[in-house]
């Protein structure tokens, strides 16, 4: 199989960088700061066109304006509203453990960008293309549920703290579901790096194979990126807005960006490990990458707007009752199927 376009523009830009320095080393090192830097502008990009799809959806199915006012058809609103945030004043709780209170919006954003560093966005194209990816993702996105504890801790206020522990028992809770149904992938393709699972599916992708993983790992992937009908981390209702309640201003905005970069990364983990990744005919791989990964966040913004939100005992029964038995049934039964396939062929 050829190298993506992406691949050949990298090895070119090292050549260019090597030259210029003088030194592979301090080339290299120049490209991988380079990785770094675009990651942040694709997520950053992403985010912005997220938060108008969102609207646009929202207004759709609810039978409601979305952003009409500020630019074309809306499309400066988001810009507007960055505006807006940064020029918000930055209030402390007087109470608050300060140091703690400051650093967590700054924290909570690494390990949901930390992620994008395993992904195949394209053919050859990835930025670490570890042997451990899916145990690296796993890992990673779990260490969001201590930094939205640490949030609603350091916060000294009784609903921020009551958020964070509903959102350690929410996150808790769809962790483990989405473990076991990423280990029928694992269990098929014998593999835990995250191209030869996309390899895997070049014949058929595994949603055909694994339809009951696949529901499960969407389902607990809602309650994983705290999305309708699984938002009970900010159940205005009962907690006001949860751990974020004594945040305002870009603090409050770091708060929104991860939780629409997890959002894209539930998309694109979605996409490598169930829809074939970046493969598919005629277009160029980053195309077909692209075209899934927001077509399945259009999926999860159509759920979010069409069903209410649950009861906190609602989902705890969910996760533990159904979604988890569902996937230990789903790897014994892909464990069978693999001795029969091969006691067969």
């Amino acid at each position: 199989m050829h190298e993506g376009l992406l691949v050949n523009l990298t090895v070119f830009l090292t050549r260019i960088a090597e030259f210029i320095f003088g030194n592979i080393f301090i080339a290299q090192l120049f490209i991988v700061l380079l990785e770094i830097v675009v990651i942040f502008a694709v997520i950053s990009l992403a985010v912005i066109i997220q938060v108008y799809m969102e609207r646009r959806i929202c207004g759709l199915i609810q039978d409601r304006f979305g952003p009409n006012r500020v630019g074309p058809f809306g499309l400066l609103q988001t810009v507007a509203d960055m505006i807006k945030l940064m020029s918000k004043e930055d209030i402390v709780p007087a109470k608050a453990e300060k140091l703690l209170w400051g650093i967590t919006p700054m924290l909570l954003f690494i390990p949901a960008a930390l992620v994008y560093a395993v992904f195949p966005f394209d053919n050859g194209v990835i930025f670490a293309d570890i042997g451990i990816g899916i145990f690296f993702v796993i890992a990673v996105m779990s260490q969001g549920v201590l930094l939205f504890l640490l949030g609603g801790y350091a916060s000294e206020n009784k609903y921020s703290f009551m958020g964070a522990m509903r959102a350690v028992a929410q996150m808790l809770s769809s962790e483990i579901p989405i473990a076991f149904s990423i280990l029928a992938i694992v269990m098929m393709t014998g593999s835990l790096r995250m191209s030869d699972i996309v390899s895997a599916q070049s014949g058929i992708w595994f949603i055909a194979v694994q339809p009951l993983a696949f529901i499960i790992f969407i389902i607990a992937m809602l309650m994983e990126t705290n999305r309708t009908p699984f938002d009970l981390v900010e159940g205005e209702a009962e907690i006001i807005a949860g751990p974020f309640t004594e945040y305002s201003g870009m603090r409050w905005a770091l708060f929104f960006l991860a939780e629409y970069t997890n959002l894209l990364a539930a998309a694109i983990l979605t996409v490598t490990l169930f829809l074939g990744g970046w493969q598919g005919p005629f277009l160029p791989g980053i195309s077909w990458f692209i075209l899934k990964v927001f077509a399945v966040i259009f999926v999860f913004m159509w759920i979010r707007w069409t069903f209410p939100r649950t009861r906190i005992d609602q989902m705890m029964a969910l996760s533990w009752k159904v979604l988890l038995p569902l996937a230990l049934f789903n790897i014994m039964a892909t464990g069978i199927g693999i001795y029969i396939y091969k006691w067969i062929y």
